[in-house]
């Protein structure tokens, strides 16, 4: 295997590209390279470390057991040298047309995303918010890969390779159709429980936070249905007996937008928080660190809605 010193450094750009693609073609575009320039590149590197590095296969390559262990230490090191030149380089919002993936939950997206992109059009008119979604399952293999720069949402505790961001404390509300039987009247964990409830969950889990508070005084309901997406849920509500318990922010939304009888559920469920999470290789990156601002100040400035229970915040 070739030393360092021998070895030219161009060529891990190309190794982490067909390293995250696993496809030769995709690679050669992602670089802006041509097909027969990438595969030079790859045999050059072979060669100098001798190793096949990626098999063909149908579809695309699989990495060796050397690319997988070296895939990890190139991507990190290209990234920081890239944070490091970037944060040389002054950042000018107005002029930039710098692509900023970042992955958002579901709720964060319906919540933040609307100011967040009327903050860029007045500030960065040029540069494109590119969002993916984000979960407790997916978002560390984000931030880990290229698919974004920050996640935000109700996000465990990450490594230590990870700097939190805490946002917004949120409660929650139960919405229903105007005419259903608990609109009315006090609403009893007896009633609460007695009726179908509707679940969103976009990846696939059957339990929610009020699933929770539930069992610590012994009780349980029954799911109706388990929905991956918020955009059914107006008309699913409005067509059924189930009732819905979700964060309240949008739960006020989807009850001005639609009709929707909004109430305080029985429990006190705690609060829970937006985070945002970015990996600590882009601390020093300056549009990073602008975007981190922005994200900041819009949630500092998202109204809560009033009127609502409140109870003890969850801090994660």
């Amino acid at each position: 295997m070739a030393g360092l010193g021998s070895l030219d450094l161009n060529l891990l750009r190309v190794f982490d590209a067909v390293a995250r693609e696993r496809h030769v073609t995709r690679a050669a575009e992602r670089l802006n390279l041509s097909q027969p320039a990438v595969s030079n590149a790859l045999a050059r590197l072979r060669h100098a470390l001798g190793d096949e590095l990626f098999l063909r296969r149908p579809g695309g390559v699989e990495p060796t057991a050397l690319a997988l262990s070296l895939a990890g230490p190139v991507a990190d090191a290209l990234d920081r040298i890239g944070a490091a030149i970037s944060a040389q380089a002054p950042f000018n919002p107005a002029a930039t047309d710098r692509v900023f993936p970042l992955a958002l939950s579901e709720y964060a997206e319906a919540v933040l995303a609307p100011p967040l992109l009327a903050r860029m059009a007045e500030e960065a008119p040029h540069a494109l918010l590119a969002i993916s979604h984000a979960d407790r399952t997916n978002w560390e293999a984000l931030l880990e890969g290229d698919g974004a720069v920050m996640a935000v949402g109700v996000l465990p505790e990450p490594p230590a390779l990870y700097t939190r961001l805490r946002l917004l404390p949120e409660g929650f509300c139960t919405l229903m159709r105007a005419d259903h039987p608990l609109a009315e009247g006090e609403l009893t964990v007896e009633r609460f429980t007695s009726v179908p409830h509707l679940l969103h969950s976009p990846n696939g889990s059957r339990s929610g936070a009020i699933d929770e508070m539930l069992a610590e005084i012994g009780h349980t309901r029954r799911l109706g249905a388990v929905v991956a997406h918020l955009a059914a849920v107006p008309d699913i509500l409005l067509r059924t007996e189930m009732i819905m318990t979700l964060s309240s922010r949008l739960a006020v939304r989807l009850a001005e937008t639609h009709g929707l009888a909004l109430r305080d559920p029985p429990v006190a469920p705690r609060h829970t928080r937006l985070s945002l999470l970015f990996h600590r290789r882009f601390e020093a990156d300056a549009g990073h660190a602008w975007m981190r601002r922005l994200v900041l100040a819009v949630a500092r400035g998202v109204e809560p809605p009033s009127g609502l229970q409140t109870g003890p915040e969850l801090m994660e």
